[in-house]
C-alpha cells in the first residue's frame, strides 16, 4: 500500500495512540508469558487453528486499555469480532478510527509451549494503518511504527538491508492451501532457505529488521494478523502486497482469506512472479 502516511493523525495523536498500543501489548504479553506452559483450555477453531483461555484474557486486557483511552473508537479483535464505534460505524466499513487486535498471534505454538508468539495492536484511520505494534514477550522485543516515520525495534530504528542477490534470501513461507503445490519448488530453489515460524505477525515484522529478507503467506490469514506487521514491514523499507500483488490492507476482507508478500522493492516483483508460477497447481 504505497504512499501511506499519518496525515489523518496529528503527531501528538499518533504518539498517544502508540503509547496506548504499547502499554496494552505489554499488559497482554506479560500475562501470556506468566501462563506459558500452563494452558488449561484449548479449543479447536478450524482444522489448523486453536484458541485458549489466554487468548481471551489477553484480548480483554487490550480492549479495556483501548476503551479507557479512546472510548469512541471502533475495534476489530480476533476473538470477539467487531465492536462498533460510539457513532455507530463498524470497523470493517473502513471509515473513522478502528483498532485491529490480535491478542496472541501464534496460538498453536503457545498451546504447545513453543516460545514463538506475539501480541499485535494496530490503529487504522479511514481504512489505512497509521500505528502498529508487535510485541514478542519471550524476547522482550517491541516492533513499533507510525506511518511515515519508519520502524523501531525496542526504540532503535531498523530497516531491511535489501540484499542484492535473491539467492542469499531467507524467507518466511506460510502454509499453502490445498490447490497449491506443497513444495513451491522453483521459489524455494531461488532463495537460500525458507522458514515458517507459526506467527505471521512476527514473520512480517522480521522483514523490517532483515531477520527475514522477505515473507510470503499464500492465504489463510486475517487483518488482525497483519495490520500492525504490514505497516512495520512497510516502514522498514519493504514493499507489501497481497500474495497476488494487490493492495495488502482492506478491512472489508473476510477473515482467513488474506495472503501477504513483504519484500524489498529490488526483488518483490521477482518473488511474486516465482510464487505465482510455482504455486499454482
Amino acid at each position: 500500500m504505497p504512499g501511506v502516511d499519518s496525515r489523518h493523525l496529528t503527531p501528538a495523536e499518533a504518539e498517544r495512540a502508540l503509547a496506548v498500543a504499547v502499554s496494552a501489548a505489554h499488559l497482554a504479553g506479560r500475562e501470556e508469558l506468566e501462563r506459558l506452559g500452563r494452558v488449561e483450555q484449548v479449543r479447536r477453531k478450524s482444522a489448523r487453528d486453536v484458541v485458549t483461555e489466554v487468548d481471551h484474557l489477553a484480548e480483554r486486557l487490550i480492549l479495556d486499555a483501548i476503551r479507557a483511552a479512546f472510548p469512541g473508537d471502533a475495534i476489530l479483535a480476533e476473538e470477539s469480532g467487531e465492536h462498533a464505534a460510539a457513532a455507530g460505524a463498524r470497523p470493517t466499513a473502513g471509515t473513522g478510527r478502528a483498532w485491529i487486535v490480535d491478542p496472541l498471534d501464534g496460538t498453536v505454538n503457545y498451546a504447545n509451549a513453543i516460545p514463538v508468539f506475539a501480541v499485535s495492536v494496530a490503529l487504522a484511520v479511514d481504512g489505512r494503518p497509521c500505528v502498529g505494534v508487535v510485541f514478542d514477550p519471550v524476547r522482550d522485543e517491541l516492533f513499533t511504527a507510525i506511518a511515515g516515520e519508519g520502524t523501531r525495534l525496542n526504540g532503535h530504528p531498523v530497516a531491511n538491508p535489501d540484499k542484492a542477490d535473491m539467492g542469499d534470501y531467507v524467507i518466511g513461507l506460510g502454509y499453502a492451501p490445498r490447490d497449491w503445490h506443497s513444495d513451491l519448488g522453483e521459489l524455494r530453489r531461488s532463495v537460500r532457505a525458507s522458514r515458517h515460524l507459526g506467527s505471521a505477525a512476527l514473520e512480517v515484522s522480521y522483514v523490517a529488521a532483515g531477520r527475514l529478507d522477505a515473507c510470503i503467506h499464500p492465504t489463510g490469514i486475517s487483518n488482525w494478523d497483519v495490520a500492525a506487521a504490514g505497516l512495520i514491514a512497510e516502514e522498514g523499507g519493504a514493499v507489501v502486497t497481497t500474495a497476488d500483488g494487490e493492495p495488502w490492507f482492506d478491512l472489508s476482507r473476510p477473515s482467513t482469506s488474506i495472503g501477504i508478500l513483504a519484500a524489498p522493492a529490488r526483488h518483490h516483483r521477482a518473488l511474486l512472479d516465482l510464487f505465482l508460477a510455482s504455486g499454482r497447481s
